[in-house]
């Protein structure tokens, strides 16, 4: 079993930043990849970036590509996501996720590829 706790929502103006974090907590050597999604209201969760934690790789959404930054500190089971430059469209609550499987399936962001879930933690954006 793995538990995921993230931290670091808040509320900014458009082009500031936010560092979420994620903790991981339990078995987290089972996993393989670790994601962040978003959900808005009324929108359906989708993925913004994976990393592969055993390789460090990692993917990210076109809409936050050179704005997100993911990133991993092993030593303290941690994923953080770095947001840049946000927009008014970044608002949602964002979750943070595990998946078992590395390389391609991990890079695809799919939510069916991820088993463990945080509580998620909100940003909002004011324009």
């Amino acid at each position: 079993q793995v538990q995921l706790v993230e931290s670091g929502g808040g509320s900014v103006q458009a082009g500031g930043s936010l560092r979420l974090s994620c903790a991981a907590y339990g078995y987290i050597y089972s996993t393989q990849c670790m994601g962040w999604f978003r959900q808005a209201p009324g929108k359906e969760r989708e993925g913004v970036a994976a990393i592969d934690t055993g390789a460090g790789a990692t993917s990210y959404a076109d809409s936050v590509k050179g704005r997100f930054t993911i990133s991993q500190d092993n030593a303290k089971s941690t994923v953080y996501l770095q947001m840049n430059s946000l927009k008014p469209e970044d608002t949602a609550m964002y979750y943070c996720a595990a998946g078992l499987w590395a390389g391609s399936r991990c890079y695809a962001l799919d939510r069916a590829d991820f088993g463990y879930w945080g509580q998620g933690t909100q940003v909002t954006v004011s324009s």
